[in-house]
């Protein structure tokens, strides 16, 4: 039976060649095994499920921008350690690690931009520094880019996703939920649109702040968008939750969200939202100086 045993040319080999790492990415949500170079054409969404993975920061401005028109603001803020907190490692190890492994100063990064030739103001979190968990620079940085807006009377664009506020900075990580809301009451008072994309995920403090405030809601398909997790409401609750409990289906649904995008359409989605706002702003502006010009109290 040696001939069984033999290996023959073209069907079996002595030596097993390795496969190349980085070639084929499992989908989380329907375990599919896909092409990288096809998932990368297709912006990360899966083919088969329409589950979308989570890209860079860098990949959302290049998704969302004019080509080469997004100039980074506010760069070189970094966290303090007012707490002196350490855990397992101490905060300001943490924050040195992630600003070299990143690149980035925190989990926020704001600029100005184009879309569709339109001037906007930007800002796109970070997952990847500390889970986009929001301190006193990422509400410091979200309290500037807002107050560029009002400055430039420009719209201004947030893409959230994080998972709350930070831990490590305690009492000055919830301060930045008022600090936020107090510019963006701001910003609406000047009557310029605010955009808020919603990504996954979504939760915690920014949930309860910034993220829940735009004229305009935007939800990538299927985010996860709350506050506290499910697992903890069920533990809380002591009850089953509904299926597909805060994902962006469900909060559209129930009013919490206005547009489900999915990524391949964001970018003509928010055009469409500005193109709207802007023209209904600039349309108040104008009756606002005509009432004005009608007025005898007004020299």
């Amino acid at each position: 039976m040696s001939w069984f045993k033999r290996a023959k040319k073209g069907i079996q080999s002595k030596t097993k060649k390795p496969m190349p790492d980085g070639l084929w990415k499992k989908c989380d949500l329907c375990s599919e095994i896909l092409y990288v170079k096809e998932l990368e054409k297709q912006l990360w969404v899966c083919s088969a499920c329409g589950n979308h993975f989570m890209i860079s920061t860098d990949q959302y401005i290049e998704i969302l921008c004019d080509d080469s028109s997004f100039e980074e603001t506010h760069v070189g803020l970094t966290s303090g350690d007012p707490l002196h907190f350490k855990d397992l490692k101490r905060y300001k190890d943490r924050v040195r690690e992630y600003g070299q492994k990143t690149g980035r100063d925190d989990a926020v990064v704001t600029g100005l931009a184009r879309m569709d030739g339109r001037d906007v103001v930007m800002a796109i979190m970070d997952f990847s520094y500390m889970g986009g968990s929001m301190g006193s620079v990422v509400g410091e940085k979200i309290a500037r880019a807002t107050a560029d807006a009002v400055r430039l009377t420009r719209p201004l664009i947030i893409l959230s996703r994080s998972g709350g506020a930070r831990m490590q900075e305690s009492i000055f990580s919830l301060m930045q939920m008022a600090k936020t809301s107090a510019m963006l009451s701001q910003l609406s008072e000047a009557q310029i649109p605010y955009v808020s994309i919603l990504t996954n995920p979504t939760t915690g403090g920014v949930t309860a702040s910034f993220a829940s405030l735009g004229d305009v809601i935007i939800a990538e398909p299927r985010a996860l968008i709350g506050f506290a997790g499910p697992r903890v409401i069920k533990q809380t609750i002591g009850q089953d939750l509904p299926e597909g409990f805060q994902r962006s289906e469900f909060l559209l649904e129930h009013g919490m969200v206005d547009i489900i995008s999915p990524r391949d359409e964001l970018r003509s989605s928010v055009v469409s939202v500005l193109d709207f706002l802007c023209v209904n702003m600039e349309s108040a502006a104008h009756e606002d100086v005509s009432d004005d010009s009608h007025n005898p109290a007004v020299s």
